[in-house]
């Protein structure tokens, strides 16, 4: 899930206009890897919708403003949001 989520982040970066140096820099990956994800050669396509779209775009703006202090940790907290989000049924289901 890791690259996924790395490609979307590189992506959203790419749409406010951040160059992939920068992207990179940011991300603490090579240029290349950024650019990697950007053209589909690296990472899963995944496309991520709704509530996890939405906290990918916010790391990514908080990363251009500089308001990032432990990017793995808001990347982890991302993951955690995808696997809630593909649970089936609910807690009550699942006591059950």
């Amino acid at each position: 899930m890791l690259p996924a989520i790395r490609a979307a982040i590189a992506e959203e970066l790419n749409n406010m206009g951040v160059a992939q140096l920068e992207a990179a820099r940011l991300l603490d990956m090579t240029p290349s890897a950024i650019s990697q994800y950007l053209t589909g050669k690296r990472g899963y396509r995944i496309v991520f919708e709704g509530e996890v779209k939405e906290s990918i775009n916010r790391l990514a703006q908080d990363l251009k403003a500089g308001r990032v202090d432990d990017l793995a940790s808001r990347i982890c907290g991302i993951c955690a949001q995808i696997r809630e989000e593909n649970q089936p049924g609910d807690a009550c289901e699942r006591e059950a």
